[in-house]
């Protein structure tokens, strides 16, 4: 497994924040689809995680495969350690 430094865990922190958020909305809005602040609090927290994903995936690879991550530079970097769920 590759070594990773602490902003590799700030930046994971940060997006894993964000992901609780947007599944916490999701599953209100499943219930409340007419709830307008709710909706407008998701695509805020949807847009906000763009950069920061884009940032950490072109620092520290893909978070995911099957085509919800591009991949940046020369090689395929899905196969590389360590994972976000390995650390």
């Amino acid at each position: 497994m590759k070594a990773v430094d602490n902003q590799y865990y700030q930046m994971l922190l940060e997006i894993q924040t964000i992901d609780f958020v947007l599944v916490e909305l999701t599953l209100y809005l499943d219930t409340h689809p007419w709830d307008t602040q709710a909706l407008q609090q998701f695509n805020q927290f949807a847009q906000a995680r763009k950069p920061i994903v884009q940032a950490f995936e072109a620092a520290y690879g893909p978070l995911s495969g099957f085509g919800t991550s591009v991949e940046v530079g020369e090689t395929w970097r899905w196969s590389q350690t360590p994972w976000p769920w390995q650390v």
